[in-house]
């Protein structure tokens, strides 16, 4: 298993997370660096918010994307328009790309979800040329998304399975300050360098916010598919009062924070 993220509808996972990576990929990408010319590798690429940001910022040569998903390969694929971006189905554990192979290996919101992690920055360096850069970027779950957060300490509250929930969710792989920059470090990165990103989520109602979830998409959407009738019930509502916090059904905002990292190959 080289993914712990499930996803079930490619246009689900957008309203979900991939209207918000599009917004994150424009700050990670000026984190990251990007020159004219050059081929980059996007290492689970989800539906293209990285892919394609990357070939609107600067004329590269190539862009190579993978993710373990068929479903979002495919989606990706449909998408793309571009001949200089070229999407497959492959493992972030073993890249199907010859060493030393790209200028720029990126990973936008997908090392967290890898189970073996070391594995993954040190298969992105494997495929960066000396002098090369390979950058990655998570979600800071336990103090920066406030608006996940929300449903997480609502269902915590509600049953031992919302606890153990919150506990999975909150400590994640890669998610604690300086442990993206530790693994960089440990797999022979130089230069490394760690800082936060910022970006807010805007939602227009409170179905804007829960559709997704209530879907069964993403981690959280999977606890909620599991539950019964009852709990189903019990949970919806109270994830609803907590985002209308005593106030009518409509737009909320929520900052979210993300750790991202940046190495050179030596």
């Amino acid at each position: 298993m080289t993914s712990s993220f499930n996803v079930h509808d490619a246009a689900g996972y957008e309203q979900l997370m991939g209207r918000w990576s599009q917004k994150l990929a424009l700050q990670f990408i000026d984190f990251a660096g990007l020159a004219d010319g050059e081929k980059i590798l996007d290492v689970g690429c989800g539906t293209g918010s990285l892919t394609f940001a990357l070939a609107r910022n600067a004329n590269l040569s190539e862009i190579a994307a993978i993710d373990f998903s068929e479903v979002f390969v495919a989606e990706a694929n449909r998408r793309n328009k571009d001949p200089r971006i070229h999407i497959q189905q492959a493992d972030a554990c073993a890249l199907p790309f010859k060493d030393a192979a790209f200028d720029r290996a990126l990973a936008l919101l997908v090392l967290h979800f890898v189970p073996e992690t070391a594995k993954a920055v040190a298969e992105m360096r494997r495929v960066v040329r000396p002098g090369g850069v390979v950058a990655a970027t998570v979600w800071d779950h336990l103090g920066g998304m406030p608006g996940m957060r929300m449903m997480i300490d609502t269902v915590a509250a509600l049953s031992d399975s919302g606890r153990q929930l919150r506990s999975r969710y909150c400590f994640q792989p890669m998610m604690q300050p300086g442990e993206l920059k530790q693994t960089f470090v440990e797999q022979g990165l130089v230069e490394v360098t760690e800082t936060e990103l910022m970006i807010r989520m805007d939602y227009r109602d409170f179905d804007d916010y829960w559709a997704p979830i209530a879907a069964g998409e993403g981690p959280l959407g999977k606890y909620v598919a599991a539950l019964d009738k009852a709990g189903r019930a019990r949970t919806d509502a109270a994830v609803r009062d907590a985002y209308e916090a005593g106030r009518p059904d409509g737009p909320r905002s929520f900052a979210n924070v993300a750790w991202a990292c940046r190495g050179q190959v030596a």
